[in-house]
């Protein structure tokens, strides 16, 4: 049965809207980067071994693997008087912010499998909060509007907000480890954990509490949300997956976010010893602050320079050719990084920060906006709106890529043989490995994106073509 509804235009957004929007992206992000900050107690002070660490760093994404398209599934098919979205964006915030305090109250004076345990499943409970949150947020960026540019300007304004996380969280290695902060970084993160979890709890509910939806209690298009038809959705969750990758645009999208953002977080893991080794001659004392400003001024060119620009490229020559020069700028970035990494000379690195940060600074911003152009593709064949499944699909490829860069890492650094024992004169050649792996792989796979992307048709002109028939369509069928 075709439903009966209300043909609307949802174009220009209040800039409130979009504030609203990215205070959730904020919690998004910040999350898991402090998350990867104090993973380091794990292994330094509270003794966790190799297998220990890599079982908590997989796990939870395999989880994820299962769990994010059932619950795009669930959030597509919701029945109710406040929307798909907003309950489930509520619960999953609360969620993660209790999860993530428990997570974290560790005590040395505990065992050794008992901390482990204890770790393990309140960090599963995490990440089901962290899914049950960020599937049904990111779906609800992609409805806020049907305008090809205004889309690009909400996810600019998220990716703008949410970027404060990555210059806020490379200052937690400082605070944890300062003794006049607290006796130990095992002390630090159990306290800090509130400071984090508390805030960034109350970011995530604000989408759900200002960002209105409608009711969708009169859908009779929607697949009902038993317990029998949940857990016998994976028939139908993999049709989508068909359907989404049948969509040649949204399939180069997946591949080339998935070549430039795992090849990058594969090399960014080594950026500790690249710094350490290659300018400070395996020296940590004497590196100062300078690890720390690597991330951090990296993010304020990416909230300052990257994404303003990128929204303002975007608007002047379309997505796709935005996407391809903000890539290429990247690329002349890790050739610079090549260059300006200079023994006792670490400042010159500053200068390549601005064209490096154009490479993950802008992806999001443009990819989210190109999805939900694509999800109008979707829109057009299925008769349906899967921003739910569209969303975990391409969030799945991300996390699925970034296990794989975990392991990438270590096999780099077993390849070069760099040892963290030995000093740099020790073991130059290692050294130059590492900072060569660290310039040309992200490198590789940007240009890699860049040629998936260059026959990238969805254009300004086809995607308001497309709304055209689906807005269409749609009145044909009021009564």
């Amino acid at each position: 049965m075709v439903e009966t509804i209300t043909v609307s235009k949802k174009g220009k957004v209040p800039f409130g809207q979009k504030v609203a929007f990215g205070l959730g992206m904020l919690a998004n992000q910040m999350f898991p980067a402090v998350l990867g900050i104090f993973m380091v107690v794990l292994v330094e002070d509270l003794g966790f071994s190799g297998w220990m660490w890599g079982l908590i760093a997989f796990a939870p994404r395999i989880f994820d693997s299962i769990t994010d398209p059932i619950m795009g599934f669930i959030s597509d098919n919701t029945r109710s008087k406040w929307g798909r979205r907003r309950q489930y964006v509520l619960l999953g915030g609360i969620i993660m912010g209790i999860a993530y305090i428990f997570m974290w109250q560790l005590f040395k004076e505990n065992s050794l499998e008992f901390n482990f345990w204890y770790f393990f499943i309140w960090s599963i409970v995490f990440y089901l909060g962290l899914t049950i949150f960020s599937v049904p947020y990111v779906a609800m960026g992609y409805e806020m509007s049907d305008d090809f540019h205004e889309r690009t300007s909400i996810m600019a304004t998220a990716q703008w907000i949410g970027q404060w996380a990555w210059v806020i969280a490379p200052w937690f290695w400082i605070i944890m480890y300062d003794p006049a902060w607290f006796p130990s970084a095992e002390v630090a993160t159990r306290q800090l954990a509130i400071w984090v979890a508390l805030p960034c709890a109350l970011c995530a509910i604000v989408p759900a509490i200002f960002i209105k939806s409608p009711s969708t209690l009169h859908r009779d298009d929607y697949e009902p949300l038993t317990l029998s038809n949940i857990g016998g959705s994976i028939t139908k969750i993999l049709a989508g997956f068909k359907d989404a990758f049948a969509i040649s645009n949204f399939r180069k999208m997946c591949f080339a976010t998935f070549l430039i953002f795992n090849s990058f977080n594969t090399v960014a893991a080594l950026t500790f010893f690249v710094i350490v080794y290659k300018l400070f001659n395996g020296d940590a004392a004497a590196t100062g602050v300078w690890v720390v400003l690597f991330g951090s001024l990296g993010a304020l060119c990416t909230t300052f320079v990257v994404i303003p620009t990128v929204a303002w490229m975007s608007r002047v020559m379309g997505k796709r050719k935005a996407f391809l020069l903000s890539q290429s700028i990247s690329v002349i970035g890790y050739i610079l990084m090549w260059f300006l990494f200079v023994p006792g000379k670490p400042w010159l690195y500053i200068f390549a920060l601005p064209f490096f940060s154009f490479g993950i600074g802008s992806l999001f911003t443009i990819m989210m906006s190109m999805t939900a152009d694509v999800l109008d593709v979707d829109e057009l064949k299925s008769g349906k709106r899967r921003e739910g499944i569209f969303g975990a699909i391409y969030w799945w490829m991300v996390k699925f890529g970034f296990a794989i860069a975990g392991a990438l890492s270590g096999l780099m650094i077993t390849v070069t043989g760099f040892d963290s024992a030995l000093a740099t004169t020790e073991q130059q050649g290692a050294v130059d490995g590492l900072h060569a792996f660290f310039c040309f792989f992200p490198m590789s796979g940007t240009i890699a994106a860049i040629l998936i992307m260059w026959s990238y048709d969805l254009t300004e002109e086809k995607a308001n073509a497309v709304r055209a028939q689906i807005e269409s369509r749609k009145a044909e069928t009021l009564v």
